[in-house]
């Protein structure tokens, strides 16, 4: 059985197999993606070094030889989902338009890794895929004056922005799913509810927020409204320009309409720091 290590470590300054004995049966990227398969379909929780084991075919006391702790299993899982993300060679020169792209393919990735706002804290940020995003990032705001720790913390909010946002639409289908009946009867009852509330005359102002957005919510619609509205809070205070086109908010390139969509399956994303 492999001993855990008595100091902290990082498991990317760790070396990946031993420099004698025989060459490891499973390399980190084997045992990212079974414990990504894993949370997938059960589950953050479903994550266990036994059933990352089984998924392997091997021991699970043998797995520790390659990851010392849960923890670093989290650190190489975010790190796997990271890769997933298209960074360009180079920024397009417009700020906005690339923040606005990377936040649409993160929004896509956790639709398709449900898991992962669960591990969106900077204990799993700086793994390698991680520091490339936030390279690309920042680079993205290189046109911009400011601090880069000005910068770095927009790149944050931006981030937290799309990680709550998505949490909250994960929550509300899995609430649909738990219902025990079809949840359009569910929303038809509450509707009914808030109705005779409304009618009752005690809620003015909200009655009349509802009768100017009558029908679904559009949830792509106000994901890029809340996006635009933090990159405006920044504009000011960061100066600068948006590339030779000026300013283009959230809907002004054609690359950046093309990467997302609320049901993960449009671009492709990644776990941000």
């Amino acid at each position: 059985m492999a001993r855990r290590p008595a100091e902290p470590e990082v498991i990317w300054d760790r070396p990946q197999r031993a420099t004698r004995g025989p060459r490891p049966a499973y390399t980190r990227a084997d045992i990212a993606a079974a414990a990504v398969r894993i949370a997938d379909e059960g589950g953050l929780d479903a994550v266990t070094m036994r059933h990352v084991a089984a998924e392997l075919g091997c021991a699970t006391m043998s797995l520790y030889n390659y990851v010392p702790r849960k923890e670093d299993l989290y650190e190489l899982m975010v790190d796997l989902v990271g890769g997933e993300y298209a960074l360009p060679d180079k920024p397009s020169g417009h700020w906005r338009a690339d923040l606005t792209d990377l936040a649409r393919q993160a929004r896509a990735m956790m639709h398709r890794h449900p898991w992962v706002p669960r591990l969106m804290s900077p204990v799993y940020g700086f793994s390698p895929n991680a520091l490339a995003y936030l390279e690309y990032a920042l680079s993205c705001l290189d046109g911009l004056e400011g601090t880069y720790g000005a910068k770095l913390e927009l790149v944050a909010m931006v981030n937290g922005l799309v990680t709550a946002y998505v949490a909250n639409e994960l929550a509300t289908a899995e609430r649909d799913r738990s219902l025990p009946w079809p949840p359009e009867r569910e929303h038809a009852v509450r509707s009914a509810y808030l109705g005779r509330a409304l009618a009752s005359g005690r809620y003015p102002r909200l009655a009349a927020s509802l009768v100017e957005n009558e029908g679904p919510i559009d949830l792509d619609g106000a994901f890029d409204r809340a996006l635009e509205r933090l990159l405006n809070s920044f504009e000011k205070t960061l100066g600068g320009t948006d590339g030779p086109g000026g300013s283009e908010g959230t809907g002004g390139s054609g690359r950046s309409e093309a990467t997302g969509g609320s049901d993960g399956s449009g671009g492709s994303g990644g776990a941000g720091a």
